[in-house]
């Protein structure tokens, strides 16, 4: 069943590269870019308006996405009787991602260059470093149930090691000014970070929903009740229901 926990990774992918090849078509037709000077870095497209609006809204939706996809993932994981501590450095290493996504949204890189620098790190090496976490946790829990069969792993791991290589590969070609190079290695990058976003819909197939339940905090002294009978609230932590 493709519910829309299945579809919510498949949408992020397709949001963001079709987001991001929109910017570049409108930077190049507007000039603001000039490819016979060298290919441009994705933020340097997204630095001029009318672009930079586009650019910036598009990568905060893309990064509130990701957000809720990292959360559902930690609580499959916790289901799927991952322990706690493994469990919260994936997660946090996935939100961290998407916060770095943010800035760089929100501090264009001609206005704040600095803090942009740091969101792309965020975004690029630990975006990269969510997805190896998760094929170390399946290394070592072998156990671990594999929607979508043995292919899968196999996939990501190529996926992160291309990824792994172009992130190194980005950098020092850009450390030799060569920036062409690099910037052909920062869209790469970019494109497989979504697609490894995107593959875990296979994983969150087997998902059906996802429901929400708050725990209220209790009060310092009791409170009168007009009920007769006494109140006793149930509350529940988030689950996954899966799909039949």
């Amino acid at each position: 069943m493709w519910g829309y926990l299945t579809l919510l990774p498949a949408f992020l992918a397709l949001w963001a590269t079709m987001g991001i090849w929109i910017v570049f078509a409108i930077a190049v037709a507007n000039r603001t870019v000039n490819l016979s000077e060298g290919f441009p870095y994705i933020s340097i497209c997204g630095s001029y308006p009318p672009q930079s609006c586009i650019f910036g809204q598009l990568l905060n939706i893309g990064a509130a996405m990701a957000t809720w996809i990292c959360i559902v993932r930690y609580h499959q994981l916790r289901d799927w009787g991952v322990r706690k501590s493994p469990n919260q450095l994936i997660l946090w290493t996935g939100l961290f991602s998407a916060l770095g996504t943010s800035v760089v949204a929100n501090f264009q890189e001609k206005n704040q260059k600095p803090t942009h620098l740091v969101g792309a790190f965020l975004a690029f090496i630990l975006g990269n470093l969510y997805f190896w976490l998760q094929l170390l946790l399946r290394w070592r829990m072998k156990s671990l149930p594999q929607p979508g069969g043995p292919w899968l792993g196999l996939l990501r791991l190529a996926l992160c090691c291309l990824c792994t290589v172009l992130i190194v590969a980005m950098i020092v070609l850009h450390s030799w000014k060569l920036r062409s190079a690099s910037a052909v290695c920062e869209w790469a990058t970019a494109m497989l970070l979504f697609g490894l976003f995107g593959l875990l819909s296979v994983d969150f197939s087997v998902l059906d929903s996802c429901t929400l339940c708050l725990q209220p905090r209790p009060s310092l002294s009791p409170q009168p009740s007009l009920s007769p009978l006494p109140a006793s609230p149930i509350s529940l932590p988030v689950q996954l229901s899966q799909a039949s």
